[in-house]
């Protein structure tokens, strides 16, 4: 997958999640599906990332970020079974991928 393309589906991806999470309190029909699409945007973004080139510690982060999209899709499925777990899962993959994203820039540079 190109870069940009990964780059845009993770935007749109995200944007839908934040929507969907956003939407839950209204108790529409269509949030669990809004939020689901994002959730499997990101997650698909983090799997198709390649990590082959990469450091050790690098290699972790990629593998924190698959978790983080793991979790944000329990997350859906508690959303879908008007469950309020989904909550839990979004704060665990928001807290990974705040994580990686702040560890991520300074780990390029030593590498």
């Amino acid at each position: 997958m190109n870069q940009q393309v990964r780059n845009t589906l993770f935007m749109f991806s995200a944007i839908s999640v934040l929507a969907g999470a956003m939407l839950y309190i209204t108790h529409w029909l269509y949030t669990p599906y809004i939020f689901a699409i994002g959730a499997a945007g990101i997650t698909v973004c983090f799997l198709t990332t390649s990590y082959q080139n990469l450091g050790f510690r690098l290699r972790r982060l990629h593998r924190i970020n698959i978790i983080a999209g793991i979790s944000l899709i329990i997350s859906s499925f508690f959303m879908f079974r008007q469950q309020m777990e989904w909550v839990v899962f979004l704060l665990i993959a928001t807290l990974l991928i705040l994580y990686t994203s702040f560890i991520s820039p300074s780990d390029k540079k030593k590498s």
